[in-house]
């Protein structure tokens, strides 16, 4: 199978998943995204980029300006789109950070013997591959290419940068074809080396995006909490772990691997910064992050 036709498939997998999900606790989470996605589209220039469209669940497409751009690796996303707005919106089918390509062939070439196509799910290989995939730069070249052309003026990352990880993981653990890639230690290495690598692509996504002035509206996985026990926000805080407010002790995941997107643009005008919980299914629950970055004039080229 060529590498686009894997990510592809998984793709599919991972939103066939997510959309087939009970969604009896999610009309917050819908109320809220949407209500933040469809402000910028209606204030903002246009028309718009909207990175992650999906299948149209959390963005108000009947808000976006005439001309406005989907981007979705997903090869039913434009499909699902159009089934639920009745739209038929110009969309870009490509990977978001860049890498993925090189992270699968890096994995078949680590995991499958030469001579045999046969898989060595042994502890060495997947140390070997944590050591290769530290070497790999997620550089999101397509989205930039895409960026320097058309020049947007408002530019939304919906949801799916928290989705690089999981995305990742999924690419090497369908390399390892069913045998399980992670140690049982609690430090495993490629774990470790996955979250490195979800880090750089999620700061190559943010460069990208802060380098074309363009104005921001970035709606994000901030953490993910597991189990049963009761969790609400306090104020807004930084660390984001600090604003959590829990009678027991939390288990937390962090899916930007460690990125601050805020932080990211401290040098921009941040007019907007929410967070909400989102309960995906007992004993899930996300933390949204929403940040609105005011665009800034670029000088022409000489």
């Amino acid at each position: 199978m060529g590498t686009g036709r894997t990510f592809a498939s998984i793709l599919l997998r991972e939103q066939g998943a997510y959309l087939g999900r009970s969604r009896s606790g999610w009309a917050p989470h819908l109320e809220a995204i949407r209500s933040f996605l469809g402000e910028g589209l209606a204030e903002g220039p246009g028309p718009a980029l909207i990175l992650g469209a999906g299948s149209g669940l959390e963005v108000p497409w009947a808000l976006a300006p005439p001309g406005t751009v989907g981007w979705d690796a997903d090869p039913l996303s434009r499909a699902r789109t159009c089934l639920r707005h009745r739209i038929w919106p110009p969309w870009v089918f490509e990977d978001l950070t860049g890498g993925m390509r090189d992270l699968w062939e890096t994995a078949q070439r680590t995991v499958r013997q030469p001579w045999s196509g046969r898989v060595r799910a042994t502890r060495a290989t997947s140390r070997r591959l944590a050591g290769l995939v530290r070497s790999l730069d997620p550089v999101a070249a397509p989205l930039e290419a895409w960026l320097g052309a058309h020049r947007p003026g408002l530019i939304l990352s919906a949801n799916v940068m928290g989705q690089f990880g999981v995305l990742a993981q999924r690419t090497v653990e369908k390399a390892f074809r069913g045998s399980s890639p992670w140690s049982a230690e609690e430090e495993d290495p490629l774990d470790e080396a996955l979250r490195e690598w979800t880090a750089r692509a999620v700061e190559a996504h943010l460069r990208v995006l802060g380098a074309t002035g363009a104005e921001l509206l970035l709606v994000h996985d901030r953490g993910v909490i597991f189990g049963d026990v009761r969790v609400t926000l306090g104020p807004l805080r930084e660390p984001w772990t600090a604003q959590l407010e829990a009678a027991g002790v939390l288990e937390a995941d962090d899916p930007l691997g460690g990125v601050d997107v805020a932080g990211f643009f401290r040098e921009r005008e941040i007019a907007c910064h929410r967070r909400w919980l989102w309960r995906v299914a007992p004993g899930q629950t996300h933390v949204m992050e929403a940040l609105r970055v005011r665009g800034r004039a670029l000088r022409n080229p000489a």
